[in-house]
Parts: C-alpha cells; sequence; structure tokens
C-alpha cells in the first residue's frame, strides 16, 4: 500500500469508494447517510488542488481516501474513507499518519474530526487511534462553524462527537 496525492482522473474512483464505503451505515440503522451523496467533483479538486486530499493505492488503484484543510491550529479531516474491500488492513490508520505528517510539516498542532459518536467505526474506532473527544468549551470557533454546518445538513440526528489527536513534533 502506498499513500500519495489524488490524481485529477482518480476522482470519480474516489466518489465510489465514498458511496461503497457508506453502504455499512445502513446495518447500523442510519440509511440516510449510506444514501448520501459523495463529495462533488469540484469539491474533491479543491482539495486535490490544496495538495491535500492523499489515496491509499494497492498497486495503481486507490481503496481510500483522505480530504483534509486547515481549521484554526489543526489539520481537520474532513472526510477519510476506506473501501470495505480494504478495510482492517490499517488503511485508515495509515492515511492518518500521513495527514498528521502533512500537519507537522505545516506547523499545525493536532488533526481534528467530527464523527458519530456510536458507531464502530467512527469515535471507536478514532479513540483508538489517540483521538480525544472534546467538550464543548474546548471547541475553536473553526470547529463550532463545521458542528452548525453539520446541524444544517440534519447530521445531528445522530449524536456527533468532535474530536482531536495532537500532533507530536519531530523528535519528540
Amino acid at each position: 500500500m502506498r499513500i500519495r496525492p489524488a490524481t485529477p482522473g482518480e476522482l470519480p474512483v474516489l466518489q465510489d469508494i465514498e458511496r461503497a464505503a457508506g453502504a455499512p451505515f445502513r446495518d447500523v440503522g442510519m440509511p440516510d447517510i449510506a444514501d448520501d451523496e459523495p463529495p462533488a467533483l469540484n469539491m474533491l479538486e479543491r482539495y486535490r488542488g490544496a495538495g491535500r486530499c492523499w489515496v491509499a493505492a494497492l498497486g495503481d488503484r486507490p481503496v481510500a481516501y483522505l480530504i483534509a484543510e486547515p481549521v484554526d491550529d489543526a489539520l481537520h479531516v474532513e472526510q477519510v474513507s476506506v473501501h470495505p474491500l480494504a478495510a482492517r488492513r490499517g488503511v485508515g490508520r495509515a492515511l492518518l499518519a500521513h495527514a498528521a505528517g502533512h500537519a507537522r510539516e505545516h506547523g499545525l498542532t493536532a488533526l481534528t474530526l467530527t464523527t458519530f459518536a456510536d458507531v464502530p467505526w467512527n469515535a471507536p474506532y478514532y479513540t483508538r487511534l489517540g483521538f480525544r473527544a472534546l467538550t464543548e468549551p474546548e471547541l475553536t470557533p473553526g470547529l463550532r462553524r463545521i458542528r452548525a454546518e453539520e446541524a444544517g445538513h440534519g447530521l445531528d440526528r445522530w449524536p456527533r462527537v468532535c474530536m482531536r489527536a495532537d500532533v507530536p513534533r519531530t523528535g519528540a
């Protein structure tokens, strides 16, 4: 497996990965999430063009992707999705480690993300990787904005949480 920047021609493949990764939400009573449309190609291109869209590839074919953007003092993971056929092999962990390296190189102190609190491959998974849930007073202005946008899209029908993992400095 290799982590690398996505190419423009791979963006439709990332949409396919997102659709496949969303399907298991149906099994936990979240069909609206399972049926949610993947990020639009122009949105994926915005992240790719900014150098913050990475794929995990087996051979030449992407099996997972991560998009992120700086938010306050952190690199915010907007989306990380792994195709179910590549799940449980450390692919998501590798993408997050790559994002942490990018954050460190750019002087950012942490990775942040928002996720579903009770879905096993969401908050419990990120906790195992060293993320911690943030309390309401700990939310930065950028995270508050993101949470408000998510609520506007109806994601608060299920419990959600903001999480943060500090990025160790080089040599620390």
